[in-house]
C-alpha cells in the first residue's frame, strides 16, 4: 500500500498493512502573513516526519472576523450578524493558501483541513468569558450567531475540497466540556449550528475526521456527540477514553491517537526506545484495522520531529 490507499483503508474500517501515523503541530506565526512560507513549512513537516497523512492546519484564520463583534454590547445584538460570503479575505484567503500546501505535496498523501465549529470560531472572536454570559443571556440570539457562521463554514469546506484540493475536513468539536453546559443545553443550544457543517461536509466527501478536542485539561461530555457521524474520530486518550478498543466501540467506527500531546509528556521527554515501546504497545491495543496511531491534539513547537518519525518508523516495522 502507499500512503493513500493506507489511509483511505484505514477511513474505510478495512485492514491495513501497517498502522497509519499522522500527528501535527501549528504553524509558527512568523509564517502566517506569508502564504508560500506558510506552504514550505507544513510540506517540510511531511517531509521531516514522514507520516501517513496531513492534517492541514487553518492558523491565522481561527476567528470568525465579522467587524460586528467587536461592537457587541447585548446577546440581542447577535441577530445583526450576517455571513461574510464567499468573497471574504476569511474564505478566499484560507481556500487560496491550500491550493500552494495542496500543490506542494503534490498527490502523496491524503489531507485533511481544520475547520473549527461555529460557537469555537465566535468564541476566538470575543473569548470564553464574553461566549458564556452571551450565550446564557439570550441562547437563542446566539443560535443565530452560529447559524450565520455555519453558512460561512459551509462555503469554506467547498472551496477547500472542491478548489482547493483537499481530501475532507479534521473538524474540530469543542465547548463540551463536563462543566460547561448540561447535554440538553449543548444539544439545544451548540449541535444545530455544528451539525450543519459536519453533515454538508459529508455530503460532498467519504474522507473527514472529527476531533474531540480536549486542550481545556477538563474531560468531555462525550454523550453530547453521540450523533455526530464521520468515518474517523480523534479523540483524547488521555482526557476522556485510555482504551482504545473501548474507544472504537463508542465512537462506531475508525479512531486516531494514542499519545499524550502535553509537553513533559513521553513523546517529549523519553528516549527513542521507550516511544518505540509505547508505539508497539499502542498498535497492539489498536490492531491494524479501525485505529490511526496520533497523539491527543496537536504538539508543541519544542517536540523535535524526528520523535514523530521515530513513532513512524516503528510503525512501519510493526
Amino acid at each position: 500500500m502507499n500512503k493513500r490507499e493506507r489511509v483511505i483503508a484505514a477511513f474505510k474500517g478495512q485492514e491495513t498493512d501497517h498502522v497509519p501515523v499522522c500527528m501535527w503541530k501549528h504553524v509558527p506565526m512568523a509564517y502566517w502573513a506569508n502564504d508560500d512560507l506558510f506552504a514550505e513549512c507544513q510540506a517540510a513537516s511531511f517531509r521531516n516526519t514522514d507520516v501517513d497523512f496531513m492534517k492541514l492546519s487553518g492558523d491565522g484564520y481561527f476567528s470568525w472576523p465579522s467587524p460586528l463583534l467587536k461592537t457587541l454590547e447585548t446577546a440581542d445584538d447577535l441577530y445583526r450578524l450576517e455571513p461574510l460570503g464567499p468573497r471574504h479575505p476569511y474564505i478566499r484567503g484560507q481556500i487560496e493558501r491550500t491550493k500552494k500546501v495542496i500543490h506542494k505535496l503534490n498527490g502523496a498523501c491524503v489531507s485533511l483541513y481544520l475547520i473549527f465549529v461555529p460557537l469555537s470560531c465566535l468564541r476566538l472572536s470575543i473569548g470564553y468569558p464574553r461566549m458564556m454570559k452571551l450565550i446564557r443571556e439570550n441562547p437563542e440570539a446566539m443560535k443565530h450567531a452560529c447559524a450565520v457562521i455555519a453558512e460561512d463554514l459551509k462555503v469554506l469546506v467547498r472551496g477547500i475540497i472542491e478548489e482547493a484540493g483537499a481530501d475532507g475536513i479534521f473538524y474540530s468539536v469543542q465547548n463540551g466540556e463536563i462543566d460547561r453546559f448540561t447535554e440538553n443545553e449543548y444539544r439545544n443550544w451548540v449541535m444545530p449550528a455544528d451539525r450543519a457543517v459536519l453533515d454538508y461536509a459529508n455530503s460532498i466527501s467519504g474522507i473527514n475526521a472529527i476531533h474531540f478536542c480536549a486542550w481545556e485539561g477538563v474531560p468531555n461530555r462525550l454523550s453530547v456527540w453521540r450523533d455526530y457521524r464521520a468515518p474517523v474520530v480523534s479523540w483524547s486518550r488521555y482526557m476522556d477514553i485510555m482504551d482504545i478498543q473501548a474507544a472504537k466501540e463508542q465512537f462506531g467506527c475508525t479512531v486516531w491517537g494514542g499519545f499524550d500531546n502535553r509537553s513533559g509528556t513521553l513523546l517529549y521527554t523519553g528516549t527513542r526506545e521507550e516511544i518505540e515501546r509505547e508505539t508497539r504497545a499502542l498498535i497492539e491495543q489498536g490492531g491494524k484495522r479501525g485505529y490511526i496511531l496520533g497523539a491527543d491534539c496537536s504538539l508543541h513547537d519544542e517536540l523535535p520531529e524526528e520523535r514523530i518519525r521515530w513513532v513512524v518508523e516503528t510503525a512501519r516495522k510493526i
